[in-house]
């Protein structure tokens, strides 16, 4: 049975019962094909041998005939097609017809399941586009995380606390993405074009690699919430708390951010290997089991978006608290209030209400299509709001660059200057929206969440 056929009865599986299910169903099957090969009385004369070939099991039959066998009862759909048959041809030298390929040649389409191909077919094609847009935007966030956190790590102005929480969240961006990417390049691996055998296609899911994977994808998906939930904790302290010192909440942050997911996926694997131990773990078909890492991601996207919905109020009380004109106040909020959504990962409360379980049809695959796309870019647009675009690390680039540029143009002993007193301290509070957080009087209108928020 090759590749395409294979994943055709796989799908059939989803509607019908489990892929694993399936595959027991298959084994069965072969089992007792092999035991029958193996007790029937040879037949006189030269005829084509009884074989197994992944597919239906075949009898002897005679030379320039044509065999038929009845279609496989493990197939998902049997009830549907178990009056139909495969056809194959002995040849007159004794040897079973080939297709162009050299494999035997075989007619199973009496065995296919017509009413759910053209479904599963369209299905299976838009579940591709998808995996192709958010690979690319998983693979487009990660080089921009990597080169912001570069940035980051590089300048040793921008080394503050607010930075080294966005530095961390960074990270767990590239972490997911990378995880992601990785896990999804050994599922294509294991479902490669040249396996031929579905048997080994099959147990190669189950392979330690492939699990491990999953789990670390897990893992990843977890400190990526639980830095965002940092990053607006960190945030409505610094706007609630007038004397707030955020290098003494950040080994609670690291805790919170790096050691809390172990929490959940650890008692996950335990449980999946010992309760629903199949395949690559990349099905959830126990809502129990599923819910050990949902839950927490859950209550990590609820507290942040009242976090959100407080940080916003403040924002209000404060521009009407300084009289900004109606039009510019309305922009302000506007600016501040989007910048937030993908810091806080709000947009996950809108997911998180229309449930996966309560959607279908076309609405499900809305709902996964723009899960997937805000997914993946949210890296991107973070790294471009809090890093590329931001004043505070714009500066120190060009700082950068020019004393690249004075140092490559001028000769060693003329490119020393004067003494230069300290470093400027960077600005330790953050900012969103432009306004510095203490309200000059080119600013009427400031509060603490200033744009140096990289």
């Amino acid at each position: 049975m090759g590749p395409p056929l294979l994943r055709r009865v796989l799908r059939g599986a989803e509607g019908e019962r489990s892929a694993a299910a399936t595959l027991a169903a298959w084994q069965q099957y072969r089992h007792a094909c092999e035991l029958r090969l193996l007790h029937d009385p040879p037949a006189p004369g030269p005829v084509c041998n009884r074989s197994f070939d992944m597919y239906v099991c075949w009898g002897d039959a005679a030379p320039n005939s044509t065999a038929t066998s009845p279609c496989p009862w493990y197939l998902p759909w049997h009830h549907r097609v178990q009056g139909g048959v495969v056809v194959r041809r002995c040849g007159p030298d004794g040897q079973w017809v080939t297709d162009g390929s050299g494999r035997p040649w075989r007619d199973h389409s009496q065995c296919e399941d017509t009413e759910q191909e053209t479904p599963l077919q369209r299905q299976a094609w838009l579940l591709e586009q998808f995996r192709l847009v958010y690979t690319v935007g998983y693979s487009v966030s990660l080089i921009s995380l990597l080169l912001a956190l570069l940035l980051l790590l590089l300048f040793r102005r921008l080394r503050c606390t607010r930075n080294y929480i966005h530095a961390n969240l960074f990270l767990s961006f590239v972490l997911r993405a990378g995880a992601i990417l990785t896990r999804d390049a050994l599922l294509h691996r294991h479902l490669r074009p040249g396996t031929t055998d579905p048997l080994q296609v099959l147990s190669q899911e189950a392979v330690a690699g492939c699990r491990l994977a999953q789990a670390l994808t897990q893992y990843c998906v977890g400190a990526n919430y639980g830095w965002l939930l940092a990053e607006g904790l960190f945030l409505h302290k610094l706007l609630v708390l007038a004397t707030f010192s955020g290098d003494r909440c950040l080994p609670a942050f690291l805790l919170l951010g790096w050691g809390a997911p172990v929490l959940f996926v650890v008692p996950w694997v335990v449980v999946r290997y010992l309760y629903e131990n199949e395949g690559c773990w990349e099905r959830n078909e126990k809502a129990a089991v599923w819910w050990i890492i949902r839950c927490p991601i859950l209550m990590a996207v609820a507290v942040n978006f009242v976090v959100f919905v407080r940080i916003v109020r403040i924002l209000v009380a404060k521009v009407r608290a300084h009289q900004v004109a109606r039009g510019d106040c309305r922009v302000r909020l506007a600016k501040s209030t989007l910048t937030l959504i993908p810091l806080l990962g709000v947009h996950e409360a809108a997911f998180a209400l229309l449930a996966e379980e309560r959607a279908g049809g076309t609405v499900r695959l809305v709902r996964l299509f723009l899960q997937l796309l805000l997914s993946s870019c949210q890296g991107l647009i973070v790294s471009v709001l809090y890093c590329f675009v931001n004043k505070e690390v714009q500066a120190e680039v060009r700082r950068g660059w020019q004393r690249c540029r004075l140092a490559t143009s001028c000769p060693p002993h003329t490119a020393r200057g004067p003494p230069r007193g300290p470093p400027r301290r960077p600005n330790r509070y953050v900012a969103v929206g432009g306004a510095h957080p203490h309200p000059t009087p080119q600013d009427p209108a400031g509060h603490p969440l200033a744009e140096s928020c990289c």
